[in-house]
């Protein structure tokens, strides 16, 4: 599929190595960045040190975050003309009615709730695949707009 990066955003290793496990047994060989928690996540798109952003062709956020939880990572991508057009996906165990709604009014450009059962969260992935690396055409980054 697509050469782009993916940036997943996840606390919870087993979640992270779920991911991993879905995606490679979905042919999706993009490279996977893996931040732990939302600070990292926003060092790697909004970099403080210095060091180049990365411009990942998708960006899986959990939304229970820990030091920023998602839904503050999600605001800060989309107030930064930088990193906003960057695709990002929702990927998390709450079904919240305000974690969706808060989700979209931020930005998201899709909600998705994790399966917690392997094969369906296997289809989910491929999905995921499919639509944003392979059908979607992205805006080219960095984005000046």
């Amino acid at each position: 599929m697509n050469d782009g990066i993916i940036l997943l955003v996840e606390d919870n290793p087993d979640d992270v190595l779920f991911t991993l496990r879905a995606f490679a047994k979905n042919d999706i060989g993009n490279e996977i960045v893996v931040a732990t928690d939302g600070e990292q996540a926003l060092e790697y798109l909004l970099p403080t040190g210095g060091g180049p952003p990365i411009y990942p062709a998708l960006i899986l956020l959990d939304v229970n975050l820990p030091k920023v939880n998602g839904l503050e990572v999600l605001r800060r991508l989309k107030d930064d003309p930088r990193t906003r057009s960057l695709p990002a996906v929702v990927l998390t165990t709450s079904n919240e009615e305000r974690d969706i709604m808060e989700s979209y009014r931020l930005g998201a450009n899709s909600y998705v709730r994790k399966p917690v059962i392997f094969g369906e969260f296997l289809q989910a992935a491929k999905l995921l695949g499919l639509y944003w690396l392979l059908v979607n055409e992205p805006v080219p980054v960095p984005w000046s707009g």
